[in-house]
């Protein structure tokens, strides 16, 4: 096609400038270190309880919201009702909002003396402070992507489909498993990935609602910034790139299987 050596060019720089150069500097920063040294700083107690409290808390978020994110998706679409479009917008105030803002609200509802939080503890449930702060934080900030990625299809599914399978005898529960969600399955899957990623990565809309204690709610970024301030630049570096490829090697396991669902799907 014209144009396609000048779009190629174009693209491959600013990947370049944007993604990959900053990711290479990363591990050619590495090639200083000693193996002892990389291992002692990647592999410590404390970088495996971050490791795991956030990988752990990212997935259990976002599959929160590839469930909640696929019925609000439903509501949205399929459903006419007073204040419909202020719903809508609502949905994307995650986007909108700044994530330090998000962290202090959220501490400020769920902690023992907040709106939320006092309920919550007379039932003997703690919720900031705690892993389960940081999934809610989580939550809060990866739900938009499941909706906006799901709502799309839904859309494109006419209702007609669902209503001809009706006429044919099917079940409710055998149109939404034999009739929608081959057709949702790779857009719900795209938005767990796109919930799942972003939570990795977020930094304030946690820090204030996790209590940051290590061993226990302190998640892999924050551990990344402790050691920045504490001028251990080697030990940031080592653990950044621990956590930076287990990320993408767990986002690059969810896309290959979202290429498998996608012939299921009808999809070409």
């Amino acid at each position: 096609m014209p144009g396609f050596g000048l779009s190629m060019g174009v693209t491959v720089t600013y990947l370049s400038l944007m993604v990959l150069i900053p990711v290479a500097a990363l591990f050619l920063r590495l090639s200083g270190m000693s193996w002892q040294a990389f291992v002692a700083a990647a592999f410590s107690r404390r970088a495996m309880a971050a490791y795991t409290l956030s990988l752990g808390a990212s997935a259990a978020a976002a599959a929160v919201n590839a469930v909640m994110g696929l019925l609000t998706a439903w509501v949205l679409v399929r459903y006419r009702f007073p204040g419909k479009r202020i719903i809508d917008g609502i949905v994307d105030l995650p986007f909108a909002l700044p994530t330090a803002v998000a962290g202090i609200t959220l501490t400020a509802l769920y902690a023992e003396n907040g709106w939320i939080g006092a309920l919550l503890a007379r039932a003997g449930i703690r919720i900031a402070f705690t892993p389960v702060g940081i999934a809610v934080a989580l939550v809060f900030i990866g739900l938009p992507f499941v909706v906006r990625t799901v709502q799309p299809v839904l859309q494109d599914i006419a209702a007609e489909v669902e209503e001809a399978a009706v006429s044919l005898g099917a079940r409710r529960w055998q149109v939404i498993g034999r009739v929608l969600l081959p057709e949702i399955a790779p857009a719900l899957l795209t938005g767990f990935t796109l919930a799942f990623a972003r939570s990795l990565g977020e930094y304030g809309s946690v820090i204030f609602i996790a209590g940051n204690m290590p061993f226990k709610t302190e998640i892999a970024p924050l551990h990344i910034m402790i050691k920045l301030e504490q001028f251990d630049y080697a030990g940031a570096t080592a653990v950044a790139a621990v956590f930076l490829t287990v990320s993408f090697l767990l986002l690059l396991a969810t896309n290959s299987l979202q290429r498998r669902l996608r012939p299921a799907a009808g999809e070409p």
